[in-house]
């Protein structure tokens, strides 16, 4: 998933995250409740948390919300457990309840219909409960048919459900295959590319088990999730082929960046075709014309500035219950143990948008989050084998709305010359309408085999004209020089309400892949 990093890295992240506008009052809006860590909460509201049973160690990997008020967590050592208690707020002692066990790395839980489903490292698994004991005595096989060769990185995520009750799961590639690894691989015999049968490639399986390979070029895409449209998406991190974290549009016969993957792409039931060569060493823009096949993530996610490893995707579908954006996308940053917000619009029929600060301060890496029946975010958190920021190695947070409203760039649209800003909340017109209060600035990346890229070709943009709507919540930007398939960096640290107050976030990072008519 995320490569290990050194004390100094993680020094560099919290510096970053101090100085590009995480304020320290964003508990004012967003309240962390610890339900259950490795560590006690410092909240003196949390006097009657108790830590797990002994010997548990609630390394979330999936999470799934259950309608009687529990929640049902998946935990690296192959467990599933029931949590009771989860809603109390002051956090008090937890009930535990072990459903399953015996599973292989399980990175998913999905609760459907009188079962629960999780993808193990060569399955997907349903776990049923026949004789209502509450302990799953009956583990079926629903679907298989990918490589593991024994590579370490070689994960499997999933499941996530879309509208038409297919699952979803995503395959990592196995990185610098040697020795008997080698001996479990397919080939591609015109590219060269050897790694574990699908390894890199999204899959779907359909209610009867039927396992269909979509899309391709998946590094670690360790989130899937759905969008308000009904959309899948899926997230990848930085590393080789990957220029920084982002989040791709899964659709069938879509190639995405990691070339390894086209290993599979002579297999039957392949939808990716005709690859004969792949470009490197070049930006990304001149790259996608090289390589048809190729396409551009919705949005990319600028290196430390938008976290560092991307996780879990979270559909608000609380309807306003989790404050004022209902219908947007939250991707969980482990590394920075943050969670970032995702906007997205349809611009000549292509996904694009943009990416916000949203919450920091997690007691650990966020791997998994799923919404509570009364709106709140359930946040499971593990840093096993990688190093993030915070002060415990696993548990369970909360993500509660205060109900007070945050002064946010709500949405960012694209426009044929330059942004629209939507705000949550009327501004002050003096400085919203001084092009000063706004900078904005462009870049590009390299598409290539090597670990990750610097932003290149960046470029400054200026602001000539910032026009407010009458009631003040949009706020219309005209921008020189806007390019397509390169991310634009919109900064308004000089806007202010009406009550004098600056953005709680004033950054948004916005992938234009087209601009539009």
């Amino acid at each position: 998933m995320v490569r290990s990093l050194n004390l100094a890295l993680i020094v560099l992240a919290a510096a970053t995250m101090t100085t590009s506008g995480f304020a320290a009052d964003e508990d004012d809006y967003y309240r962390l409740i610890s339900v259950a860590t490795s560590e006690a909460p410092t909240d003196s509201r949390s006097k009657n948390w108790k830590p797990a049973p002994d010997g548990l160690a609630l390394e979330v990997s999936g999470l799934t919300v259950l309608d009687d008020h529990r929640v049902a967590v998946a935990i690296r050592k192959g467990e599933v457990w029931f949590l009771d208690g989860v809603y109390a707020d002051p956090p008090g002692e937890i009930k535990y309840h072990r459903f399953a066990s015996a599973l292989h790395e399980p990175l998913g839980l999905l609760k459907h219909k009188d079962s629960f489903y999780t993808v193990q490292r060569s399955e997907l698994t349903k776990l049923t409960d026949t004789d209502q004991d509450e302990i799953a005595d009956d583990y079926s096989t629903v679907a298989k048919g990918w490589g593991v060769t024994g590579h370490y990185h070689e994960y499997a995520y999933g499941p996530k459900l879309d509208r038409d009750g297919n699952f979803w799961l995503t395959l990592n590639i196995g990185l610098g295959l040697k020795g008997k690894e080698l001996d479990r691989t397919i080939q591609d015999p015109v590219l060269g590319y050897r790694q574990g049968r699908w390894r890199g490639w999204g899959m779907k399986v359909s209610s009867e088990g039927r396992l269909t390979p979509v899309c391709a070029g998946m590094r670690s895409p360790a989130g899937i999730g759905m969008n308000e449209a009904g959309d899948m998406f899926y997230t990848d991190q930085q590393g080789n082929w990957v220029a920084t974290n982002s989040l791709h549009h899964m659709r069938e016969g879509a190639f995405f960046h990691h070339a390894e993957a086209l290993a599979s792409m002579n297999l039957a039931g392949s939808t990716i075709h005709g690859v004969e060569k792949v470009p490197g060493g070049l930006p990304y823009p001149q790259a996608l014309k090289q390589f048809p096949q190729l396409k551009p993530p919705a949005v990319w996610f600028p290196y430390k500035k938008a976290g560092q490893s991307t996780t879990d995707i979270l559909l608000d579908e609380s309807q306003g219950k989790f404050g004022p954006f209902a219908g947007q996308l939250f991707v969980g940053e482990f590394t920075q143990a943050a969670m970032h917000r995702v906007f997205l619009e349809k611009v000549g029929g292509e996904y694009q948008g943009a990416c916000f600060p949203f919450r920091s301060h997690f007691a650990s890496a966020v791997l998994r989050m799923a919404q509570g029946t009364d709106g709140s975010v359930f946040v499971g958190l593990t840093n096993r084998g990688w190093s993030s920021l915070g002060t415990a190695a696993y548990g369970l947070q909360r993500l509660v709305w205060t109900g007070k409203t945050p002064f946010e760039i709500q949405e960012v649209h694209a426009m044929r010359d330059g942004f629209e800003l939507v705000l949550t909340q009327p501004v002050d017109v003096t400085s919203a309408a001084d092009a000063a209060s706004y900078e904005c600035s462009s870049h590009t990346y390299l598409y290539h085999s090597t670990y990750g890229s610097d932003e290149i070709q960046k470029k400054p943009l200026a602001i000539e004209k910032a026009t407010v709507s009458d009631d003040g919540l949009r706020v219309r930007l005209k921008v020189a020089g806007l390019r397509e398939l390169f991310v634009h960096e919109l900064v308004a640290s000089g806007l202010r309400n009406r009550n004098g107050e600056p953005l709680l976030h004033p950054h948004a990072w916005y992938t234009l892949n087209r601009i539009p008519d």
